[in-house]
């Protein structure tokens, strides 16, 4: 009979490390390791080296970073989609571009399953699993943290070091990290209890705390056509744009998110997020929506986007809801194009300016000085007509306490 040919989603670190044993040693199979690029810098040749000595026969290095900013998050900024209030969707929004990846290359390979390290309390094995469904429906996908006898990450680092495998982590450094050109998430060790402060010093990669931020303030200036954006600082390629705006957004603090979340599966957790980047494309294109947006659809599309955050955050980017949702940001951001300028400075980002040929603001009706466009008389029509329900409900309780009273 012939060996089961699995596809493993691979990035080297402590789950995936030990994966590649853990399958051989259950599964009478070939391993065809795939590793994502989201924009970390992944050394093809070293990945390849560790992913072949560990027992997988073949390994993909995949530079997905340009494909995860221009289809995936671009489409999900131009939503203004926030979980939570919080949270950027940086691993959220990452895992069905990669997941993508993963079900091109089975499919190439004849594959006969596709294999994740996601534990069975996260909400990755939700992401992993919906996007494969969608894309390869009768593909086999194996979740070895839903059957194996490992039970935490100190006994997966044992089984690691038991057989010889170098994983980047020790018992003293075992947060769980994820990665990519969006952003960089924390959890685990002393960041598991919510009353704890994290200890940022040793904590964050992308950022500086606010205390170490320098005191003179950046100056950023963004242009954007049709809610996208299309240069940053004179910088018009997507990636670079995002690389810069990390390196300037870590630099002063900014998009350093402490959160507890609400889990798809149930439970809550707690994370440090670093954002750099995302946070000030996500505060440019809103300072440009609230120019360039009629009252009514900001207001439905605010709607639009907390939805559209929870099909994020649940995996359902190839949900039929998700890309319905999508064709109608895409007709909100037919007019949402300018240019806004911001200030940086220890952990804030401070707008300077906004302007755009789309703009509704008319300075004629805002002005507090005398204008000859705006009868301010018309208001007492508008307010009697718009606070007739109001004063017809009034009316009628007093008359109805009234008659209460002398019965």
């Amino acid at each position: 009979m012939a060996k089961e040919k699995i596809l493993l989603a691979y990035s080297g670190g402590l789950d995936t490390s030990v994966i590649i044993p853990w399958l051989l040693e259950n599964y009478d199979c070939e391993i065809i390791a795939v590793a994502g690029d989201c924009g970390i810098g992944i050394e093809p040749a070293a990945l390849e080296a560790k992913a072949l000595k560990s027992g997988a026969s073949k390994c993909y290095v995949l530079d997905i970073t340009r494909e995860l900013i221009v289809n995936y998050i671009y489409p999900m900024l131009k939503a203004g989609a926030v979980y939570e209030g919080k949270y950027l969707l940086g691993t959220s929004i990452a895992r069905p571009a990669i997941a993508a990846a993963l079900v091109k290359i089975a499919k190439q390979e004849n594959c006969t399953a596709i294999c994740h390290g996601a534990t069975g309390k996260g909400n990755d094995q939700v992401r992993f699993e919906l996007s494969i469904k969608a894309l390869a429906p009768d593909m086999k996908i194996i979740a070895p943290w839903r059957i194996w006898d490992i039970r935490s990450r100190d006994e997966e680092l044992e089984y690691a070091i038991a057989r010889g495998i170098p994983v980047p982590v020790t018992k003293e450094e075992n947060y769980s990290r994820d990665q990519n050109i969006w952003h960089l998430s924390h959890e685990g060790m002393d960041l598991e209890s919510p009353a704890n402060i994290p200890q940022y010093e040793k904590l964050l990669h992308l950022s500086v705390t606010p205390e170490q931020a320098p005191d003179e303030p950046t100056y950023v200036t963004i242009d954007f056509e049709a809610g996208i954006p299309v240069s940053v600082d004179g910088i018009t390629d997507p990636v670079k744009m995002l690389e810069h705006l990390n390196a300037i957004g870590g630099a002063n603090a900014i998009g350093i998110r402490d959160m507890v979340e609400n889990r798809l599966v149930g439970m809550k957790s707690r994370g440090v997020y670093e954002t750099p980047g995302g946070a000030i494309l996500y505060a440019a294109h809103a300072e440009l929506e609230a120019l360039c947006l009629e009252r009514d659809t900001m207001h439905y599309k605010e709607q639009v986007a907390l939805r559209f955050a929870e099909l994020v955050y649940y995996g359902q980017w190839f949900h039929p809801l998700r890309e319905a949702l999508s064709a109608f940001v895409d007709a909100t951001q037919q007019t949402v194009s300018g240019t806004v300028k911001l200030k940086l400075y220890k952990g804030n980002i401070i707008t300077i300016s906004r302007t755009s040929p789309y703009s509704l603001y008319d300075e004629a009706l805002s002005t507090f000085a005398e204008d000859d466009v705006y009868d301010q008389s018309d208001a007492t029509g508008f307010i009697n007509l718009f606070g007739l329900p109001i004063k017809v409900y009034a009316k009628t309780q007093a008359r109805n306490r009234k008659n209460e009273d002398n019965e």
